[in-house]
């Protein structure tokens, strides 16, 4: 989450209070307004806190037109109604809400059939509170297996983990927390993802494993897990050195399976040790959800899992987060039995239509340059083209978000800095119809900004609120 300071000095402003909204008391009448920085002395009518707070999110963007989040904005009224009869429950009470824990139970088992688990009854799973946590999970049973494999060095030796430089922050954090050196893959020419042979290159012995990404953030490609794969395959031929294969599929991962279903990416690799997903992304359910699987508990270290007994019966937990809500798993559940396979793959394709689609129309405007259709996740990036001096990306994210459209501007990471690239994500609830209107609007701005003297947006950090 963002990491918030207080005001440099304290705030002696009041929230400004209409006095329709106020209800008369023999205090502060109808229009005593609360402090903005600390808590107010008295309590306020629940009419009135409400109507302060409504107001405040009216300058909030619409999350319908936010083509920079990857997170779901729409979901069934239905699904509205079970996750508000389930927020007061605690995911982590399972002897208090065994259907509760029953649910999430059927979603692990549903996702280790899903992504082919040799055994689905073998493999092993959890809920998270979105991909972040789940990643978080992976990579401590990466680092305490391969500590297992090295006892006799281990904590004199640093384990280090393998990945490309376009993974999400999550992966820096992990490293940073848990004190694992992040050996990356870097991006050249046009490949912007994690190249095999350069990952393996990169292993030896203290290497905890090798992350692949089913759908870069930064341009929505899948990895080649299955040749990543073979690769450490030949390396073990070579050095007898075993790494194991993390894959990050909070995007891909609900994705591939409806979409690609031939391309191997998942448990049916042997050496995929672990998957993760977003529950919460292409899982079609509101934030924050997200699921870890093991292909067996040989992959899950046992001593990660800890066991209560003060919330009533034996519970085994493997999470960073304790507490947390069950909406969120059972509106999982829910999409899993409203959707089936059939139901996720036209909805997947639909979403993929759109993205290809939009792409293509963007490019045929002669301004822009596709790096990436859509066709993989239905997400796409793309720059101005060569001879476009007038402009550049941030110009037209700061215009798009002047008609309400929130489309992030960036620069590539290390190696590829001088590339600075728009990218869309579209989403179940984007539909053509808001395509076409998205396009509309980007048409309409072009004549201005081909009239620029020169790019006007000097502060890159200010044009998006886009960060990696």
């Amino acid at each position: 989450m963002a990491l918030h300071k207080g005001p440099e000095k304290h705030e002696q402003r009041t929230v400004s209070v209409n006095p329709f909204y106020g209800e008369a008391n023999p205090v502060g009448g109808m229009t005593e307004a609360p402090p903005t920085h600390r808590l107010p002395d008295a309590p306020l009518a629940p009419s009135t806190a409400y109507q302060l707070v409504h107001d405040e999110l009216m300058l909030d963007g619409n999350s319908r037109l936010n083509l920079a989040t990857f997170v779901t904005t729409w979901m069934e009224p239905q699904a509205g109604v079970l996750m508000a009869e389930c927020r007061d429950k605690n995911m982590i009470d399972k002897d208090e809400y065994p259907r509760t824990a029953e649910l999430e139970r059927r979603c692990v088992a549903m996702l280790a059939d899903l992504w082919n688990a040799p055994d689905p009854a073998a493999a092993v799973g959890c809920s998270t509170t979105g991909s972040s946590e789940a990643c978080m999970l992976a990579g401590m049973a990466l680092k305490r297996r391969w500590a297992q494999r090295n006892a006799d060095r281990y904590p004199g030796a640093r384990p280090n983990l393998v990945m490309g430089v376009n993974v999400q922050v999550c992966w820096e954090k992990f490293c940073n927390f848990w004190e694992v050196e992040a050996r990356l893959v870097p991006m050249e020419g046009d490949r912007f993802h994690l190249d095999p042979q350069a990952a393996a290159e990169l292993c030896d012995e203290n290497t905890i494993g090798v992350v692949g990404i089913l759908g870069s953030t930064f341009d929505g490609s899948y990895e080649p897990i299955a040749d990543l794969c073979a690769a450490l395959d030949a390396l073990q031929e070579r050095t007898g050195l075993d790494v194991p294969v993390h894959v990050d599929g909070a995007s891909g991962g609900m994705v591939a399976p409806f979409l690609d279903p031939d391309l191997v990416w998942d448990f049916r690799l042997p050496r995929v040790a672990s998957i993760n997903t977003s529950g919460h992304k292409y899982g079609l359910v509101y934030p924050g959800v997200g699921w870890a699987l093991w292909r067996d508990k040989d992959a899950l270290p046992e001593e990660l899992v800890f066991r209560v007994n003060y919330l009533g019966g034996d519970m085994p937990t493997f999470a960073l987060n304790f507490s947390r809500p069950g909406a969120q798993v059972v509106a999982q559940y829910y999409t899993f039995l409203r959707l089936g396979r059939e139901g996720y793959r036209a909805v997947q394709q639909s979403t993929r239509e759109v993205a290809t689609s939009l792409a293509g129309r963007i490019a045929e405007l002669g301004d822009f340059r596709l790096l990436t259709r859509g066709d993989q996740l239905p997400v796409f990036a793309f720059t101005t083209a060569p001879e476009v001096t007038s402009y550049d990306v941030f110009d037209v994210s700061r215009r798009l978000r002047e008609s309400g459209w929130l489309v992030p501007a960036y620069t590539f990471p290390a190696n590829r800095e001088d590339l600075s690239v728009l990218r869309v994500v579209c989403r179940n609830g984007f539909s053509h119809d808001l395509a076409d209107l998205f396009l509309a609007d980007l048409t309409r701005l072009l004549p201005e900004l081909r009239r620029q003297p020169h790019p006007l947006t000097r502060d890159k950090e200010a044009a998006t609120g886009f960060h990696h």
